[in-house]
């Protein structure tokens, strides 16, 4: 109880130190907000498509499940990385490891902190979408009940992948330049700026290992209309296949985060 109980109280700080960095709160917490406020203003003359009854899908409706599943990646994978690694490299992580904190409790704190801010986040993206650019939102309970899956499964796993990968740079001032492309190259190939099966067959398969693909997959699944399932590769949602996929790489992640990380680096 006493490492629950400092696990969630390191959740409280972990938020208020999160939206004191302004560069994070912008290029993690905000970022998809804009870019969903950019495609939506910029192709607002154009049609994504139709739906079962003959409406058109709009510009901003046909971004916002990409732009969900992209805010997963930023706010667990990139946040994780660069700020675990931050800390490992100015101390920070070194002088913690030195008090009576739980190892639990530290990691508690930070997959709260990313479970907190995406919610947050996603909610933001809702209202926006909503409010400022008439998205119909699902009114199917089992809609929802699917998003709630995915979102929570894969903010978890984007979390352990950050934490996994913040060993990779050799310093917190190397750690934007090492982990922003890695994040960038998978929104590119995934589906999030562009339609996934516009992409040639080889680049496909090479997204579908990695699990940006299935996150962006699952919330189309929920808040595009049901005949864009064609437009999927294999013509299907395949939630199967995204509950499968994003548990893997939660595996993989645990494991990595078991082997990879250290207090301090090795060659420190």
């Amino acid at each position: 109880m006493n490492t629950l109980t400092l696990g969630f109280s390191r959740v409280r700080y972990e938020v208020a130190t999160y939206f004191r960095q302004g560069d994070s709160v912008f290029f993690t917490f905000l970022f998809p907000l804009v870019m969903l406020t950019i495609f939506s203003v910029a192709f607002s003359e154009q049609s994504f498509g139709e739906d079962a009854d003959g409406t058109s899908v709009t510009a901003a409706q046909f971004y916002l499940p990409a732009m969900i599943a992209a805010g997963l990646l930023l706010s667990g994978l990139q946040n994780m990385a660069i700020d675990i690694a931050n800390e490992k490299s100015d101390g920070t992580l070194k002088r913690l490891a030195g008090t009576p904190l739980p190892v639990v409790s530290f990691f508690i704190g930070k997959i709260g902190q990313v479970l907190v801010t995406g919610v947050l986040q996603a909610a933001l993206l809702l209202l926006v979408a909503r409010v400022a650019f008439q998205v119909p939102l699902p009114t199917d309970p089992e809609k929802w009940l699917t998003f709630a899956w995915v979102f929570l499964l894969g903010v978890t796993t984007s979390a352990v992948l950050g934490i996994a990968l913040s060993g990779l740079p050799r310093s917190g001032k190397s750690a934007t330049a090492v982990i922003i492309p890695i994040v960038l190259v998978l929104q590119f190939i995934s589906g999030v700026y562009l339609q996934f099966t516009s992409l040639p067959t080889w680049l496909q398969n090479v997204a579908s290992v990695f699990p940006l693909k299935w996150f962006a997959q699952g919330t189309r699944s929920v808040f595009l209309p049901s005949n864009f399932e064609t437009l999927e590769s294999g013509e299907s949602w395949n939630l199967t296949g995204v509950l499968i996929a994003t548990a893997i790489w939660l595996v993989v992640g645990l494991v990595a985060c078991r082997v990879t990380f250290r207090w301090i680096r090795k060659d420190s």
